[in-house]
């Protein structure tokens, strides 16, 4: 019976199932470099002119000469009013100059006849006195009529009205034919578009903060927005984020919401950007510091916690607790909980248990992370 037994034991041994190997997971030491913390807000574009174009003389629309919505230049003829009552304006302020002009060379050469006479006491000194004052007069009646004359000449180039700025032009508000009333009718809008500006909103603790690092850094955040560099973000991921410049910041903290209004100018060298457009910018929101990089992947939660699975000696793997920060390059900053020395599982976290061992496979993470 006995060796019956032993028979039974060697065989259950033979027959159990072998130990299954080491899990295999991808490790690598963290990214240690210099970063600088980004806070994120939300805002919107909008130009850095805009103007409402209006006719500064009354009369009918005569012609429309542009395409709605195209780019326009500074000085482009954009409206024509009917120009034929300013030129007979201007006609009519011509003659008036003419004749105030031959009064005043009669009145001239009158004048300088009368003091020849009045040397020879042939006309009293009060006649010299009279004639003196109708050269005077002749005098005033020339400078008013070029005043007048001068008017009618603005008056007949505003039937032209050319673009005050260049950008992208609306459409035209009222059609040809119509009656245009004076500094009153709107006619259509321009807006510039290139550079432009983005508007958020930043709360107290945030402008406290950047400006603790303006100071820093030897500037102002309220003197041109501390120069600090931005990158804006628009709602399609497919266009490129742009770079800009923090340029202004308003003088007070809005008391109701707690937020102070910020702007940043960009570039908008391809026309995409537009006015009203929302986007999401990216505000440098500490000092540069040594920062420990790791994928999202690699982090693991344990109820409230986040964790990382360091690899000890004989490749075995401990938890260890860590305290996340913001995206940067495509990885989480790692605020506490690591020195950048360790080896992490930073693939295969499903494979991994605490005091497990693991067969490791040595990859090196890039300093930027692939999107």
């Amino acid at each position: 019976m006995l060796l019956l037994a032993g028979c039974d034991e060697e065989q259950a041994e033979a027959n159990a199932p072998a130990a299954p190997p080491p899990p295999q997971v991808s490790v690598a030491q963290p990214v240690v470099k210099d970063v600088v913390e980004d806070d994120e807000f939300v805002g919107r574009f909008e130009a850095v002119s805009e103007v409402e174009v209006r006719a500064r003389v009354g009369g009918y629309l005569e012609s429309i000469l542009f395409d709605d919505g195209q780019i326009v230049e500074e000085g482009d003829l954009l409206f024509t009013i009917d120009p034929r009552p300013f030129e007979t304006t201007l006609g009519q302020a011509q003659a008036e100059l003419d004749s105030a002009q031959a009064e005043l060379n009669f009145t001239r050469s009158d004048l300088a006849r009368a003091e020849q006479l009045v040397q020879r006491g042939n006309i009293s000194r009060q006649a010299v006195d009279e004639r003196r004052e109708g050269f005077l007069g002749a005098q005033a009646r020339v400078a008013a009529a070029e005043a007048a004359l001068e008017r009618a000449r603005l008056d007949l180039e505003y039937t032209q009205i050319r673009a005050p700025l260049s950008g992208r032009i609306d459409r035209n508000y009222i059609s040809e034919g119509n009656l245009v009333e004076e500094n009153d009718t709107v006619l259509t809008s321009i807006v510039s578009i290139d550079p432009m500006y983005f508007y958020f909103d930043i709360d107290e603790r945030s402008f406290l903060a950047y400006a603790r690092d303006a100071r820093e850094r030897g500037a102002n955040l309220q003197e041109g927005g501390g120069g600090l560099e931005v990158t804006v973000r628009l709602s399609d991921s497919r266009e490129a984020p742009v770079n800009g410049r923090m340029n202004f910041a308003e003088n007070r903290v809005d008391p109701d919401s707690g937020t102070m209004r910020v702007r940043a100018v960009v570039p908008n060298p391809g026309l995409v950007l537009q006015p009203g457009l929302f986007g999401v910018v990216s505000v440098p929101g500490s000092l540069p510091y040594l920062g420990i990089l790791l994928p999202d992947e690699a982090i693991a939660s344990d109820q409230n916690r986040r964790i990382v699975y360091v690899v000890g000696e004989e490749n075995v793997v401990t938890p260890r607790e860590v305290r996340p920060g913001p995206r940067i390059d495509g990885y989480r900053v790692i605020r506490e909980g690591l020195t950048g020395e360790e080896t992490i599982v930073v693939n295969g976290l499903i494979r991994v248990r605490p005091g497990v061992t693991i067969s490791p496979q040595a990859v090196e993470l890039p300093p930027v992370a692939q999107q």
